[in-house]
């Protein structure tokens, strides 16, 4: 049986990343074709409780080296518990953040910490997806829409830094964009959901069902 394809959608807070690969993910099943969606922090029992720990509470509640130690763990439950399995079992993996997420909020944005997050990947993770998605748009927009009524919600801890550690975020994605253009592709994530998801299909080659 061949692997599956494993895809990770990156992207700012409000970059509407969650609903494109819901949309994906949606879209291939109805193709009949075995999927699993998922998402980080979480995708399994243990990581969905660490998930609560980072998300949610005062900004200040962790330091960006408790975060990365967080994360990494959580990272790894995942992959051992669900995403690992369902690509040997050849279903295509969709995660809602995967280790670029890691690289720019604890590696970049929250400190200088950059080297220690690749470290700690190479040791305990070694699995980089196949294709990463990268949803950009202008930062204040996006916050904008995190603090619209139907988003409201606890896991608000890292939109609590506000609009420069947002932008600084932007910034760190482009950046991992420009590094690696082999696995990561820029989705203008302006416009409506239709629009956007056009822009998803065209980016992995794939045609509306």
């Amino acid at each position: 049986m061949n692997r599956g394809r494993f895809i990770s959608f990156e992207g700012i807070d409000g970059s509407g990343k969650s609903t494109q690969a819901r949309r994906l993910a949606e879209s291939l099943r109805a193709r009949g074709l075995p999927v699993v969606l998922t998402r980080e922090p979480g995708g399994s029992p243990g990581a969905e409780e660490i998930r609560q720990l980072v998300l949610t509470g005062d900004p200040g509640r962790w330091s960006a080296e408790t975060e990365l130690l967080l994360f990494t763990a959580a990272r790894r439950d995942h992959l051992e518990r669900l995403i690992e399995p369902a690509l040997a079992r050849g279903e295509t993996v969709i995660t809602d953040r995967f280790a670029d997420s890691t690289r720019v909020y604890q590696g970049a944005a929250r400190g200088d910490l950059r080297a220690l997050v690749d470290r700690l990947h190479e040791m305990m993770i070694s699995r980089e997806p196949d294709v990463t998605l990268i949803f950009d748009m202008d930062p204040a927009t996006a916050l904008a829409r995190t603090r619209s009524p139907d988003r409201a919600g606890s896991e608000d801890r890292f939109e609590g830094f506000g609009l420069a550690f947002q932008e600084r975020l932007r910034a760190g994605f482009l950046e991992i964009a420009a590094a690696q253009p082999g696995r990561c592709r820029v989705i203008d994530a302006a416009g409506t959901a239709d629009e956007v998801a056009a822009r998803v299909r065209d980016a992995l080659g794939w045609t509306p069902a």
